[in-house]
């Protein structure tokens, strides 16, 4: 099947052959003449099937086909679309104006920049606002933006911004909009708190589920390297250096961990970078384009960048520290393995970590290959430690790290194998992922001191 069976207008079937698509992706064959039809749509698609076009070029043609609300005058915004990370929205928003070609007027919303130009941004009007939620929170309450007249709204990776805590905060978005409007969720997972999230949310929905729930992306190739925890940069360093890794976006569980392993590898003479929400966004966009340009060998990021970066022709990625939480396996070797292009991951596993792999095995549904590398067996005489939730070591004066990197509930520490304390809410009710903000005067939860929740 080819996108001129789908449906698409003329412009937009430019807009695609002009960056060398000729046949759609699984999830766009599916989606596309359902979101065109005016459907609400649940659908689930890992990272890396195509899922941004699936959503954004039915959406720049029903928006093309229906005059705006308002007559003349500066566009009002028309559709909303919802994103976990700054990156992704970025991402989402350039999809907007290259498949769009400049005919419908967008802008990204999103944490760590200023707040002015985003304003003078909107007060010039656009039709399409791409947004993370707690920015958006701060413009509704700010009365610098109108939702009034939304006609589609998408929620992407609707997973991730659960697991990042902001289900409050669409809720407090839904609120904003109208209740009469066309609504896409896309998922890699369909959880528990997904599907209730879609009952509330979506009208007789139609499903789409292109890829099986919880399996990696099949053209990527696994493998586990088993290593002392103390001599996990120096394999790393082993395996850049002997040309079996030559350009990875590595990941570790906090930013602390990312930066002092980013130090480590930059004085062992590798080009190195790190990328986590305690970088300010200039220096996230230009660790990322040195990455990309190849101007570094090794990306070390924080589960912030595993969904929404866009990396062409990455061809590994490294575990260099296992996830807490084993569906955060599968969303980081999502990075690579994207369009038709073969990669592999490659996870450095010390004895610590033996409760998080068998969680990660049993939800691949299988065992991940191992390979011993040569002057690096481990040490059988190491005794395992519980696995904490810092890396590296906590830094004088820090404080544990929080969910965004990779802080699970208790029920899945419980069955991980370690320990897990944090704060409570108030009558003893666990949540995971967030804590009581009291400033906020008891009405709204934050991010946990590892990663901003305001993104």
């Amino acid at each position: 099947m080819s996108f001129s069976a789908l449906g698409l207008a003329p412009e937009l079937l430019r807009a695609v052959s002009a960056q060398g698509y000729t046949d759609p992706t699984p999830v766009q064959r599916q989606a596309i003449p359902l979101v065109l039809a005016g459907r609400d749509l649940l659908a689930g698609a890992q990272t890396g099937t195509g899922k941004t076009a699936a959503f954004v070029l039915p959406m720049l043609q029903r928006l093309a086909a229906t005059a705006p609300h308002g007559g003349g005058g500066r566009p009002r915004i028309r559709a909303l679309v919802l994103a976990p990370t700054r990156e992704l929205a970025i991402q989402v928003e350039e999809s907007v104006r290259v498949y769009g070609g400049g005919r419908r007027r967008s802008t990204a919303i999103f944490g760590g920049v200023g707040f002015g130009g985003q304003v003078a941004a909107l007060r010039r009007g656009a039709e399409i606002v791409v947004a993370t939620p707690g920015r958006l929170l701060d413009h509704a309450r700010q009365g610098t933006i109108d939702l009034r007249s939304v006609e589609i709204l998408v929620l992407d990776e609707a997973d991730r911004m659960l697991d990042m805590g902001f289900i409050r905060d669409i809720r407090s978005i839904l609120a904003l909009l109208p209740d009469r409007r066309q609504n896409l969720l896309f998922s890699a997972t369909f959880s528990r708190e997904i599907r209730g999230l879609a009952e509330g949310l979506l009208d007789r929905p139609a499903s789409v589920q292109v890829t099986p729930e919880n399996t990696a992306v099949d053209l990527v190739r696994q493998v586990m390297h088993p290593v002392d925890r103390s001599r996990k940069r120096e394999l790393l360093s082993h395996l850049v250096r002997t040309h079996a890794i030559d350009q990875a976006l590595v990941f570790t569980r906090t930013k602390h961990g990312a930066n002092r392993l980013a130090e480590q590898l930059s004085a062992d003479g590798i080009a190195t970078a790190a990328i986590h929400g305690n970088k300010s966004q200039p220096q996230r966009v230009r660790a990322l384009n040195d990455f990309k340009a190849g101007r570094v060998t090794l990306l070390i990021a924080t589960e912030v960048a595993a969904r929404g970066l866009d990396i062409e022709q990455l061809p590994h990625v490294v575990n260099y520290e296992l996830p807490m939480v084993a569906s955060d396996y599968l969303h980081r070797i999502g990075r690579t393995g994207r369009a038709g292009l073969e990669g592999d991951a490659i996870s450095l596993v010390c004895v610590d970590e033996g409760p998080l792999l068998r969680e990660i095995e049993r939800l691949l549904g299988h065992p991940i290959e191992r390979a011993v590398v040569p002057g690096f067996a481990p040490d059988p005489s190491i005794r395992p430690e519980p696995v904490r939730l810092r890396s590296g070591g906590r830094p004088q004066g820090g404080r544990p790290q929080g969910r965004s990197a990779g802080r699970p509930g208790p029920a899945r520490a419980a069955r991980a194998g370690y320990t897990l304390s944090g704060p409570r809410r108030a009558g003893g009710t666990s949540r995971p992922g967030r804590r009581h903000d009291r400033r906020s005067g008891g009405g709204q939860w934050s991010a946990l001191p590892g990663e901003r929740r305001r993104d």
